[in-house]
């Protein structure tokens, strides 16, 4: 059983906190800068009414020379031509001024307007963008047209948005570096629970998920589990101990009892009713102790330290030692037995004789159901560089709902019940696979009967 790979990218929760985290600090700061402009925008609008204001304010109360002088003079204190004038006699024709026509947009009223196309000029010195002009009669009847640049308004805004954008790129930038370097962290640890739950789901109850003594989140979940997991091996072993110390307490007495019977039935008279009655209960005490003694092989295989001799060996051999072994038994049965392999196939970690044992039980359980004239085909095959192994029959088959319960001990398929055994062949056989990290399966097979499939693809942490 492989247990789902850790969340990437931003399926962790850790990437989207860190994302939601960035995305709302941006927002914000978007939100203050953006309030920031406007409000600035806002003040230099007024400031800019305001001067202009009090230009019209102090050449409304002078005429004639008094009012000639004092434009030129304000000309020589705004050395960045912020501010132009235009003066124009009754008949609107040019007198003075760098205005040297009315703008047509704007009203002879004495009110100040925002012009969005101030003077059509090639005059660089001049106001071309918006503006804010007005445009009165004097005391001594000409008109004077007062305009104000908002060029100074608008460099001063975009001094504002360019620090705004600069504000979030180098807030986007730390925010994206910090999110991949904060998940990795809490991934790396996710990784190595990982690989510690494999490991414990593939049979290894000694294993504990690592703790990194932060007391965080993680190391409280873990510690959870670990507490968990001692209870459930507790538990088991000692489970496990009773059902073991059963069976090997009760071979003794079940072998002395068979060669007590045995020896009566060598006394009793040959073909009569006592002699026929201590055979049945000679064969009953040998299936006793045939059942026992599978109990102990299972509980044997399910202790993993068994892997500390497993070793690297190539299928393709074993495969055929295990064809030439069981070819007798199915011709005797009249049944063809087929072996299809590659060339070569992926090696195998693990222990030859107990991959001998089990494959050996699926051949023999294939032979057993199989009818006279039937078929058993043993194939193999490197399915994503790892070995399959296949067992088809011509038998009756399993039927889909017992797929799962056949494996279980003492269980036997409603189509086998007139077939000698105890039930726990395949029980066996998923044992050694579980010792191995291998998946084993039951499917249909092409043949019209059972395939076992023996997925030989392992774990990191077994190999």
């Amino acid at each position: 059983m492989s247990l789902p790979n850790p969340s990437k990218g931003w399926h962790s929760s850790t990437s989207r906190l860190l994302a939601l985290y960035s995305f709302l600090f941006v927002a914000w700061s978007s939100i203050l800068m953006g309030a920031l402009y406007f409000e600035v925008s806002d003040y230099l609008n007024k400031l800019a009414r305001h001067s202009l204001l009090q230009r019209q304010h102090l050449f409304s109360n002078m005429q004639g020379a008094q009012l000639d002088a004092a434009l030129a003079a304000s000309q020589s204190f705004d050395p960045r031509a912020f501010d132009a004038y235009g003066l124009f006699d009754n008949q609107f024709r040019h007198l003075a001024g760098q205005i040297r026509q009315i703008p047509p947009q704007l009203d002879l009223n004495g009110h100040i307007h925002e012009l969005p196309d101030c003077i059509d000029s090639n005059d660089p010195q001049l106001p071309q963008d918006s503006c804010d002009a007005v445009a009165q009669r004097t005391q001594d009847g000409r008109w004077l047209v007062l305009v104000r640049d908002n060029g100074s308004l608008f460099a001063v805004t975009r001094i504002i948005l360019h620090a705004l954008l600069w504000g979030v790129s180098l807030t986007i930038i730390p925010g994206i570096a910090g999110w991949y370097l904060l998940r990795r962290r809490p991934l790396r640890r996710i990784r190595a629970i990982q690989a510690s739950a494999e490991a414990i789901v593939a049979g290894d109850l000694t294993r504990r998920l690592p703790l990194a003594n932060r007391r965080d989140e993680l190391d409280m979940l873990a510690a959870i589990v670990n507490a968990m997991l001692e209870r459930i091996e507790r538990l088991m072993m000692e489970v496990k101990g009773v059902c073991d110390n059963i069976a090997h307490d009760l071979r003794t007495p079940l072998t002395r009892l068979r060669a007590q019977l045995y020896r009566i039935q060598q006394q009793a008279p040959q073909d009569s009713a006592l002699s026929q009655q201590l055979d049945q209960a000679i064969d009953e005490t040998d299936t006793l102790m045939a059942r026992f003694r599978g109990l102990l092989r299972i509980s044997e295989l399910e202790d993993h330290q068994r892997r500390a001799g497993f070793l690297q060996l190539d299928p393709l051999p074993l495969l055929g030692e295990l064809h030439d072994f069981y070819l007798p038994l199915a011709e005797e049965g009249l049944i063809t037995l087929q072996l299809q392999t590659p060339d070569e196939l992926p090696v195998l970690y693990g222990d030859r004789a107990l991959l001998f044992e089990a494959i050996g039980n699926l051949l023999s359980n294939a032979i057993k159901f199989t009818p006279p004239g039937g078929r058993v085909i043993l194939r193999a095959s490197n399915q994503q560089g790892g070995t399959r192994i296949e067992l088809h029959d011509s038998g009756p088959g399993i039927p889909e709902s017992e797929h799962e319960a056949v494996f279980k001990r003492f269980y036997r398929a409603e189509n086998g019940q007139q077939q000698n055994g105890f039930g726990l062949g395949l029980s066996i056989v998923a044992a050694i696979a579980s010792l191995h990290g291998f998946d084993l399966k039951v499917a249909s097979s092409e043949l019209g009967g059972a395939c076992l499939v023996l997925d030989c693809r392992q774990s990191k942490a077994l190999v």
